[in-house]
């Protein structure tokens, strides 16, 4: 390597300031989220994709995330469970995820749900919390026809009305996943001539496919910034022309082809086990912006490689014309295994939250079987409820800081040299 170093050109560069405009998404350096809502929300699914996305976006972000789901809630069933489970993580910022189990209560239960909204945003003003108010998404349950806006979804629609109402009323933000998620699945029935529901799951609890495309809705109403990072290398030249959110150094000519560095400062990410809702909608490429542009090189087709693993293969014509290589990257090779490390270590620390505490503790109602002959008084039992809740969220802590290790970023080789 050393023999090449005459040919080495070392550019070193602090990455743009603003390249990611994060002052206009929703959360801030610093937050603890809360995410309340019902059983989709207990899912652990699109809560913790937008936990994912949002934290390979921006990992040196100090950033919390606590997801206070109950399947079956309804919005005052959150409002009168405030206190209890979401003051108790302290959130700067929260998101709310209501309406599909109250759109059951038709017209005359429009009044009751908007009501329940409303002394949410009251508990949150009054504690300083910033609340993005969601939509619920449209059920899908698989009927023919050109539309799913029918039945229970005509329903769903103007309980997302009344949720922009609250929006409005109260000066905060509005994500709207119904639409989007709608249009996805009108497309969807646009393609032939028999429709088969793309978002897995059941009608009303989207498996994988389904929850990335709420996330990905969430997400664009958040104002999630979709670039990761951009390069642009001048083979001939050996140099660096551009560079966008990341550090490029020690371009090399090789073997035809040209090495490089890069340090990224953020990592895409998609859920691989959610792949089969790409054909109808584009969510990878456009919540994941990796730009790649190499200018220089003699015609032909080149192996693209990161890390020493082949992600790609490539015309020159492409790579000098600049292209998304976000699938490539997440297919194989050191940028995928990093991001699904982050995604482990997030559904463990979820789940142990979850299952440990959540469902584990402060929503369990087990008794004291009579034959232990432990007599204990109301406030003590809620005195040891409490401290088992401060015992265990400690234990959290440590879970928190396993995820921030996964988020610490290196640079990786990419080599593109000529196919043989």
């Amino acid at each position: 390597m050393l023999r090449f170093m005459c040919l080495c050109v070392v550019m070193l560069a602090v990455c743009e300031a603003g390249s990611i405009r994060a002052a206009e998404f929703f959360f801030k350096d610093g937050d603890v989220v809360v995410m309340i809502g019902d059983s989709i929300t207990e899912q652990h699914l699109y809560s913790n994709y937008v936990e994912v996305w949002t934290i390979t976006r921006f990992p040196k972000w100090k950033l919390t995330f606590r997801n206070v789901g109950i399947g079956g809630d309804r919005s005052p069933g959150g409002n009168g469970r405030f206190a209890r489970d979401v003051l108790l993580h302290k959130p700067t910022a929260m998101t709310t995820d209501f309406g599909m189990n109250d759109a059951g209560g038709g017209e005359a239960g429009l009044k009751v749900f908007i009501d329940g909204l409303q002394g949410m945003a009251n508990q949150a003003k009054a504690a300083n919390i910033r609340v993005a108010w969601v939509t619920p998404q449209p059920v899908d349950n698989g009927d023919q026809g050109p539309t799913a806006l029918t039945g229970y979804n005509q329903m769903l629609e103007k309980y997302s009305e009344g949720v922009k109402v609250i929006a409005d009323k109260n000066g905060e933000l509005f994500v709207d996943q119904f639409h989007p998620y709608l249009a996805v699945l009108n497309r969807a029935r646009g393609k032939g001539p028999k429709y088969d529901r793309i978002t897995a799951g059941d009608a009303v609890h989207p498996g994988p496919p389904g929850q990335a495309l709420m996330a990905a809705s969430i997400l664009k109403g958040l104002n999630f910034p979709s670039l990761v990072s951009s390069a642009e290398i001048d083979a001939a030249g050996g140099k660096v022309v551009s560079m966008k959110n990341c550090t490029v150094e020690n371009v090399v000519k090789k073997g035809g082809g040209v090495s490089f560095t890069r340090l990224d400062a953020a990592l895409p990410f998609f859920p691989a086990e959610a792949a089969s809702i790409l054909p109808h909608e584009l969510i990878l490429d456009e919540l994941n912006d990796y730009r790649l542009k190499v200018t220089g090189l003699v015609a032909g087709k080149y192996e693209v490689k990161v890390g020493g693993k082949k992600i790609a293969e490539l015309n020159a014509d492409l790579l000098a014309g600049g292209l998304n290589i976000a699938a490539d990257v997440l297919g194989d090779g050191p940028i995928a295994d990093q991001a699904k490390a982050v995604k482990a270590a997030v559904e463990a620390k979820n789940r142990f939250h979850h299952d440990m505490i959540f469902r584990g503790i402060v929503l369990s109602n087990v008794a004291i079987p009579e034959w232990l002959g432990l007599k204990l008084t109301p406030q003590e039992i809620e005195s040891k409820r409490q401290a088992a809740i401060t015992e265990r969220l400690a234990k959290l802590l440590a879970l928190d800081a396993e995820v921030a290790k996964t988020l610490t970023m290196k640079p990786n080789t990419f080599d593109i040299v000529p196919v043989k």
